[in-house]
């Protein structure tokens, strides 16, 4: 199994911490099981830096001439394909998927290494932009990356994302639309290209039924109007199936459900409508339990009033109910109180009255994510039994720590964690044993004090939904020996490790 090339400096180990994971992901679907997409992603991920490599050494010599080829991941991406096929011409298809061995002996494969201009419209299409450009619209729309993550990836001005993204979709488009016309067609498909043209253009505009029997009998024209409409959420599959191939919708479905495990669910092109949508939820889940804590202290107050009033029974018979705790006079003390995350083994609410419960989701009281100090030790174990109630409480969180690569002097991992309760804001934090040191990480801010590094949330993930997962991920050094970190905490309690 080959090794995985070394980053030749900080700024290509970020793009490789960015691509394997796309390459393991496909590499995954086109394989049969995990062992031969590890070592199908490693030989396509050391095939694909060489060839982008030597396309960036020719630009160089070439002063500065641009030589026609795609972005780094769909790069990439072709790469696994390419690795795929070789496997089979060796003898070696039975690690791959069936259906993808199918493919590979079809014509429908011979169309992405044969004459250029009889291969797909989207697969051209890119290659003809300007690498930035395609780049953009590649993590924009088949990576699903949030729109303003991928700006400030790309040193684009982030107040003109949205239009620095439409542009781009038009130019593509219409780079789509010259290969379409360069593209050896018969006279049918001929007389049809200004018309799809005009259709495809406008989001009100009809196809004529005659267009439309032709689309669904011509591949070369349903690629060709896949990529000309811009409207309609069409374009990531006429990309991901373009550019890549067999597998593309379901590679296109792993990388939106990728995104949602980073961000939440909805769309990840609109992180800040979301948030604004979370932060109304959380205001009136606050007011909510604010207006519940002053109708229970209402009621106690009432309670307490009815209890000294003289008389033959009001004040044994109130007291007496007092005493003995009837839950319609506690339950809405009780009620909201047992809504709000606790950071410690659950008690009664008596003795609780006096001291706020510390919650998950804010900050602990003279901490600062940004500081770099390391999160306090939580007062107790997730493992421990309430105030003389004997019931165990278990963990509110699990964290599981992948290594995704390593080499002599650095390595990637990627962090998860599985909440069990909502979290508005999360600060991750752990203890390396070996001397380790965090230089980068994506997805999370970065604070190491020592061997304990925090990781803090970005402002487009800091909502967790209960039983949600966040991730992110970073690039670290290490000498001599690189042991998984442990004491890993969530806002400041302990979490369980997978």
């Amino acid at each position: 199994m080959p090794d995985l090339p070394t980053p030749k400096d900080a700024a290509e180990a970020a793009l490789f911490s960015e691509c394997w994971d796309a390459v393991l992901s496909y590499a995954d679907l086109c394989t049969s099981g995990s062992t031969a997409a590890n070592q199908l992603a490693r030989e396509a991920f050391a095939l694909g830096i060489r060839e982008a490599r030597a396309a960036e050494d020719g630009t160089a010599r070439g002063a500065g001439r641009r030589s026609s080829r795609l972005p780094r991941i769909p790069l990439l991406l072709t790469a696994v394909r390419t690795t795929a096929a070789t496997w089979e011409a060796r003898g070696q298809g039975h690690k791959l998927d069936p259906d993808l061995r199918l493919w590979l002996n079809s014509d429908k494969a011979a169309r992405y290494v044969g004459p250029p201009l009889s291969r797909p419209i989207a697969l051209r299409g890119l290659r003809d932009m300007q690498e930035p450009d395609a780049a953009l619209l590649w993590l924009a729309e088949v990576e699903a990356l949030p729109l303003h993550a991928v700006i400030r990836r790309q040193g684009l001005d982030p107040a003109a994302a949205v239009e620095e993204l439409n542009q781009v979709r038009g130019l593509f488009r219409d780079r789509c639309h010259r290969n379409h016309l360069d593209t050896p067609m018969d006279a049918e498909c001929r007389s049809y290209v200004r018309l799809l043209d005009a259709v495809t253009r406008s989001p009100a505009a009809d196809t004529p039924p005659d267009l439309s029997r032709h689309l669904a009998t011509c591949v070369e024209c349903a690629e060709a109007a896949a990529c000309l409409r811009l409207h309609g959420g069409g374009l990531p599959a006429a990309l991901a199936q373009g550019v890549i191939g067999w597998g593309g919708l379901a590679y296109l479905e792993r990388r939106r459900r990728a995104s949602e495990v980073r961000l939440g669910p909805g769309r990840p092109d609109a992180p800040d409508a979301e948030g604004t949508a979370a932060r109304a939820a959380a205001g009136r889940a606050r007011a909510l339990r604010s207006g519940m804590l002053v109708a229970a202290v209402l009621v106690s107050g009432l309670a307490l009033a009815v209890s000294m009033m003289p008389g033959e029974n009001g004040a044994d018979n109130g007291g007496d109910r007092l005493a003995k705790g009837n839950p319609a006079d506690s339950s809405p003390v009780a009620g909201p109180v047992s809504d709000l995350p606790s950071a410690g083994p659950a008690t009664s609410a008596a003795p609780s009255s006096s001291r706020p419960a510390p919650s998950t989701s804010g900050t602990p009281k003279g901490t600062s994510g940004d500081s770099g100090k390391p999160d306090p030790e939580p007062q107790g174990t997730s493992s421990g039994t309430a105030g003389g109630g004997g019931s165990e409480e278990t963990a509110a969180c699990e964290v599981r720590y992948d290594l995704v690569n390593q080499w002599p002097d650095g390595f990637q991992a990627t962090v998860t964690v599985t909440t069990a309760v909502t979290l508005d804001s999360w600060r991750v934090a752990w203890s390396f044993r070996d001397g380790q040191k965090v230089d980068q990480m994506w997805d999370a801010r970065l604070a190491q004090n020592g061997s304990r590094v925090t990781a803090t949330a970005a402002d487009y993930n800091r909502s967790v939904a209960a039983n949600g997962t966040l991730t992110f991920g970073f690039l670290a050094s290490w000498q001599n020996k690189n042991s998984a970190p442990y004491a890993f905490t969530v806002n400041g309690r302990a979490c369980t490790s997978s």
